[in-house]
């Protein structure tokens, strides 16, 4: 599945709560879109989120209902072959909700 790269801008600092987060991962799977990573500025106004998805679209609509943004939207590639397989197992290693 293809991987994006999607950036949030948020006018507030981002303050999820778990029952956001469980909300946001309901949503997502309905979509057909898989979190992966996350990193966050430090000044908590942008996140940088690294996801599989069948398309950016997909992922459009899973942030439209979710209500957060998605400020751009870029399909991705592995930096180097060992990486994607490492990313890979650690994404899977991850507890789903």
């Amino acid at each position: 599945m293809p991987l994006f790269m999607i950036e949030r801008k948020f006018a507030e600092q981002l303050d999820l709560t778990r029952d956001d987060v469980e909300l946001i991962e309901e949503i997502n799977t309905d979509e057909g879109v898989r979190w992966l990573f996350s990193f966050l500025s430090a000044d908590r106004r942008r996140t940088y989120c690294l996801y599989e998805a069948p398309s950016p679209e997909a992922i459009i609509a899973a942030a439209r209902r979710s209500e957060i943004p998605a400020d751009e939207v870029v399909e991705v590639g592995p930096a180097a072959p060992e990486l994607s397989g490492r990313l890979r197992d650690w994404a899977d290693a991850v507890p789903s909700h």
